[in-house]
């Protein structure tokens, strides 16, 4: 019997139906669950996951459970969490601590509920739950043979937990793996988010101005569909090498201070903080639409723009509208959080295919070679980046070449 923290269980047949959907488009994690179900890798092991709780993930997590699996679930992001899905979770015997909306006390709540079970395995998806056992709950690290990390600002977090030797257990960088990061933050977040806006908004790319802020393989892919949208694309950056990168790639590149004048579209997508604040606010036409694709709601300062405000409403459901003392209107997607899956489903089944391909091998590693891995930071092995492009490869009827003993040999030369 599982034990859980949801908002309804019954509307779980809506969230069995979502599920059966992303299923039949993701060939790999099929596969894969098929030699779990055989292999049984994870028998008798803990598994806590907190990623975004929409129908994707919630096929991980059954890929996993078919491992053997007892599977600790939440939200990485109040906002991201269907509680359709997460009812199909629990009715499926899973257990799930996770509701739409949640407060910060509900979501600390459940990140510490998935955290009790005392987990020997962590699916991370911007390092709370491994922030929270190092802090909250260390007399629980013993238990823990290591995790795997799914984004960019999770990994920042745990270079800067190894620099400090704060770090307790390996962690596997799925992010940097090449079947994630060139896929999933490229062609995954540029359609998504871009996804997210136009459903929210209902209004036209096509002509406007749409400013990029931060070009990394997220950033580039939220450029490039805005570009092919008929959007007139500005970036901006900090990083000399990846602005002139971007300006090579046919963008406009400026500082956020001059894009705040034109642009009508903002979407921020740095891991870091503060990247629109009360100053660019104050430029901004109006009229202008503000979005976030980076993980924490940090990036856009919504609580600034809410103290500058003389007006505040609900513009459409999912935009609030904040009226500037200079009679212009700023709009803010989703209160600032992740707008592909705040304000939308998310990556396509597809692409999330690959990256929870990556999830589920990269753990099975982990569980096969804890004693033999050196250091806390653990890239994913080429042959699991191999196999999940071979086997999609295969899935697509795509042929490739092979080398020749003497060309690899001249290779070798």
């Amino acid at each position: 019997m599982s034990s859980s923290e949801i908002r309804d269980i019954s509307l779980w047949e809506s969230g069995e139906t979502k599920i059966s959907w992303v299923k039949s488009n993701m060939p790999l994690l099929r596969s894969i669950e098929e030699d779990f179900a055989q292999t049984k890798p994870f028998s008798g092991l803990r598994v806590a996951l907190s990623v975004h709780l929409e129908a994707k993930t919630a096929y991980l997590c059954k890929v996993f459970a078919a491992g053997g699996a007892e599977m600790y679930i939440t939200g990485s992001n109040p906002l991201s969490t269907q509680d359709d899905v997460a009812a199909a979770l629990v009715h499926a015997g899973l257990n799930v601590y996770a509701w739409y909306n949640a407060s910060d006390e509900d979501y600390e709540r459940h990140t510490s509920k998935v955290i009790e079970a005392r987990p020997n395995i962590i699916i991370d998806d911007g390092g709370d739950l491994v922030s929270l056992i190092h802090t909250k709950y260390a007399e629980f690290l013993p238990d823990v043979i290591g995790g795997c990390e799914e984004t960019t600002t999770g990994i920042i977090r745990l270079r800067a937990m190894d620099k400090n030797n704060a770090l307790k257990f390996p962690m596997m960088l799925v992010n940097n793996a090449d079947c994630k990061h060139l896929f999933d933050n490229r062609y995954g977040t540029g359609q998504s988010v871009w996804d997210g806006i136009n459903r929210t908004t209902n209004l036209i790319v096509a002509g406007k101005y749409a400013v990029v802020a931060g070009y990394g393989w997220c950033g580039k892919g939220v450029a490039m569909r805005a570009k092919g949208l008929g959007a007139k694309v500005i970036v901006t950056e900090i990083d000399p090498i990846k602005a002139l990168e971007a300006h090579m790639d046919g963008f406009e590149v400026m500082p956020m201070s001059e894009a705040a004048k034109i642009g009508d579209f903002f979407v921020t997508v740095t891991g870091c903080s503060d990247v629109i604040t009360a100053e660019h606010f104050s430029l901004m036409k109006n009229g202008a639409i503000c979005s976030n694709a980076g993980h924490f709601d940090v990036e856009v300062a919504v609580a600034a723009l809410r103290k500058m405000a003389v007006k505040t409403f609900t513009a459409r459901n999912n935009i609030m509208g904040y009226t500037l003392s200079n009679g212009n209107t700023i709009y803010v997607i989703a209160e600032g959080r992740l707008v592909n899956l705040a304000a939308g489903d998310g990556h396509p089944a597809e692409i999330m295919d690959m990256s929870f391909a990556i999830q589920a091998l990269s753990a099975r590693y982990l569980k096969e070679n804890s004693k033999k891995l050196s250091g806390n930071i653990i890239d994913v092995p080429r042959e699991i980046d191999e196999e999940v492009a071979k086997r999609l490869l295969g899935f697509k009827g795509i042929g490739i070449d092979k080398l020749t003993d003497e060309q690899i040999e001249y290779l070798a030369l």
